[in-house]
């Protein structure tokens, strides 16, 4: 099991720190650390606090991904997305929010708006080569294989 640690920032105490709303979530929820309340106009995006900053091990990647009923309800949903969060990363955790939808959506403190999807990663090296072998796909893509 990793350990990951969060530092909840100054003047937000009544925020919750991540959490898994069921057993097997695979995500843990995060939650708007705005000061007042946020409207979103159809097509706007904005940068969403959320009260806490958190140190992982190296070997780890926080994914911020949208929450499936913010989206289908409202239409928000998050810019850049999964956004990659790096282990060495120690600022506060915010989330690129925009409204896809065609009515303004407003943010209240404490709302859950998002959720963070921990990944570990591969130990990975990286070598150039003069030629690659070769695949049946070769350099076909985007629509390539018929989707």
């Amino acid at each position: 099991m990793h350990q990951v640690l969060f530092k909840r920032l100054g003047g937000n105490e009544d925020i919750p720190l991540p959490s898994r709303m069921s057993e097997w979530a695979a995500g843990f929820d995060l939650h708007a650390a705005v000061e007042e309340p946020v409207t979103l106009a159809p097509g706007e995006r904005k940068l969403i606090p959320t009260g806490f900053a958190m140190a992982m091990p190296a070997d780890l990647e926080a994914q911020i991904r949208p929450r499936s009923g913010l989206a289908l309800k409202h239409g928000i949903t998050c810019l850049n997305s999964p956004g990659t969060i790096d282990a060495d990363y120690r600022g506060e955790v915010k989330v690129l929010l925009v409204n896809l939808g065609q009515q303004p959506f407003t943010i209240e403190r404490g709302e859950r708006i998002a959720q963070m999807v921990f990944q570990q990663l591969p130990a990975v090296a990286i070598s150039e080569a003069d030629e690659l072998p070769d695949t049946v796909r070769g350099a076909g893509g985007f629509g390539h294989t018929g989707v």
